[in-house]
């Protein structure tokens, strides 16, 4: 049997021999899964392939379409390092390196796609277990400027359904969209360094059983920092969730999902939102950290809510929120509408939610606890006095205040 391991710099294409990783590593990777097809025909046996991407800067002008399960594609190093602080510095001559590093894909996209790589097959069965790795998906730049998220870039879409998928040790910069996955099944996102794109991570369509974790996530405020929709099933744990994202996580129409043990800082109301019909999902010992926008560049930009919206919002039913740490520290001047009593939990809809034993520090006066006047039976326990919860008329329900 042929060899199921390939080295990008050293595949030829049989019908263009002058195409090298170099200058098009997207056509290169389009012929090895060729190849992998051509040597794998029999349906008892097809144990894939590994494609390797030594450290080194590739052009990708073709997008790839990975269109073959048990494949991995992996490098030696995502190579991250931000491209808003040297667009937003005056002369970099004297830096030690000013471009993304290690196995470096530039997303140059000269074939008219979004996607640097497409997952996509039809017929049965789905996709399984294809493994991206230890690489960086670079977009080199935004336009109108170098602050709008804007290029129509996407780093990896998954168009349709796959079963363990796993993404691991990748570093995206300057793409609009960073990953973007359909239908997942026991999807692992897992150690990536995501930062500085419009959006960072996208669970559409439906998913079940998936795990984001351990990841540095970094979004735009155009975009979200890991959105995930009908989804069940979902652990979203342990990452570090920096600014400017427009919410940390959103869950829409979602049921029975984790979110959990997250450090999540953000320069705007809505950090995480359960929007629709969300249900029973848990939001427990995560540390919340809301400051104003600080790097005088993007002071000019929000994610378009106010601070009564919520640090967190619930939509839906059967939703615990418990034992959070939540820091606010805003100054006054900066609270909008001007005036309000900023909002840490609104309680939005739904019935039988249990907010408790969550713990507010906070620089000015702040509502901890706010239910809608539409909510029932909601309980609130120990995350407050009497005047920093407040129940609007209508709303039913039971509070202790903080002792």
């Amino acid at each position: 049997m042929p060899s199921t391991i390939y080295d990008v710099t050293t595949w030829t294409i049989p019908s263009s021999p002058s195409t090298t990783a170099y200058t098009d590593i997207g056509a290169i990777v389009n012929s090895i899964i060729a190849d992998v097809k051509t040597n794998q025909p029999t349906q008892a046996s097809k144990p894939g392939a590994v494609i390797y991407i030594p450290p080194g800067d590739y052009s990708l002008k073709t997008r790839i379409v990975i269109d073959i399960s048990y494949l991995q594609i992996k490098g030696s190093g995502h190579g991250f390092t931000s491209s808003s602080i040297r667009y937003n510095s005056g002369s970099t001559s004297s830096w030690h390196e000013i471009w993304p590093g290690g196995s470096r894909i530039r997303v140059e996209n000269t074939d008219g796609n979004a996607e640097a790589i497409l997952i996509s097959r039809s017929g049965d069965p789905r996709l399984s277990s294809i493994e991206l790795l230890d690489f960086c998906l670079d977009g080199v730049s935004f336009t109108p400027n170098q602050n709008s998220y804007l290029n129509g870039k996407i780093g990896i879409r998954s168009a349709t359904a796959t079963d363990s998928l796993r993404i691991r040790g990748l570093g995206m910069v300057y793409l609009e969209r960073g990953i973007v996955i359909t239908d997942a099944d026991a999807l692992h996102i897992q150690d990536n360094f995501l930062c500085e794109n419009g959006s960072c991570i996208e669970l559409v369509s439906s998913g079940q059983a998936c795990l984001v974790n351990d990841n540095l996530i970094g979004a735009g405020y155009v975009g979200f920092s890991i959105f995930a929709e009908n989804h069940f099933g979902l652990i979203v744990s342990g990452n570090n969730i920096f600014p400017r994202g427009k919410s940390s996580v959103h869950l829409k129409n979602s049921t029975n999902n984790t979110i959990t043990a997250n450090r999540l800082h953000a320069f705007y109301a809505g950090m995480i939102q359960l929007e629709g019909a969300c249900h029973n999902n848990l939001i427990g010992s995560n540390h919340f950290l809301r400051v104003p926008e600080s790097f005088p560049a993007m002071t000019g930009y929000t994610n378009g809510l106010d601070d009564l919206f919520g640090l967190v919002q619930v939509n839906g039913s059967g939703n615990t929120v418990v034992g959070n740490h939540f820091s606010f520290d805003v100054p006054a001047a900066n609270i909008t509408p001007s005036g309000a009593t900023p909002t840490i939990v609104l309680v939005k809809s739904g019935s039988n939610n249990y907010v408790a034993t969550n713990h507010t520090a906070a620089n000015v006066a702040v509502r901890t606890v706010v239910l809608d006047g539409s909510t029932v039976n909601t309980k609130v326990l120990d995350c407050g006095s009497a005047a920093e919860f407040q129940a609007l008329s209508g709303a039913t329900y039971g509070f202790r205040a903080t002792p």
